[in-house]
């Protein structure tokens, strides 16, 4: 099982960095604007994290796709950060989404980031336990 708690640090300074971002721009640009920033703002916290890097996914070990997360955040553990400029969200689809990339990737925490609205939206995501053993 998961200790979730390992990744609590990891996520803080990701929201945290974000919510910098979100009080600098507030809402209404486009996510390529919200990348950009994180970039540089993850840059200035001094946090190791790949933007943009493809990754490999298999079908009974054959390579079927290439997914591209917006960030891969962290070192030793790492969280796969789903960034979004959207006023209205549909939570579920998001999570199987989140879900899906944290199996394919065999990563064990996700982080939605939302920055269409007034206010920062993040919602953390963990990897199902009945799939943390079969990949």
């Amino acid at each position: 099982m998961i200790d979730v708690a390992q990744y609590n640090k990891l996520t803080y300074v990701v929201i945290g960095a974000a919510m910098e971002v979100h009080k600098q721009l507030g809402c209404g640009f486009l996510e390529q604007v919200y990348q950009q920033a994180m970039i540089e703002e993850l840059r200035i916290r001094g946090l190791s994290f790949l933007s943009q890097k493809p990754v490999d996914v298999f079908y009974k070990e054959k390579k079927i796709a290439v997914y591209v997360p917006d960030f891969i955040a962290g070192y030793r553990l790492r969280i796969i950060v789903e960034l979004k400029a959207l006023e209205t969200i549909d939570y579920n689809q998001i999570q199987m989404q989140i879900i899906n990339y944290l199996v394919a990737t065999t990563y064990d925490v996700g982080l939605l980031l939302n920055f269409g609205k007034r206010s920062l939206e993040y919602k953390r995501y963990v990897r199902p336990e009945k799939l943390q053993s079969s990949v």
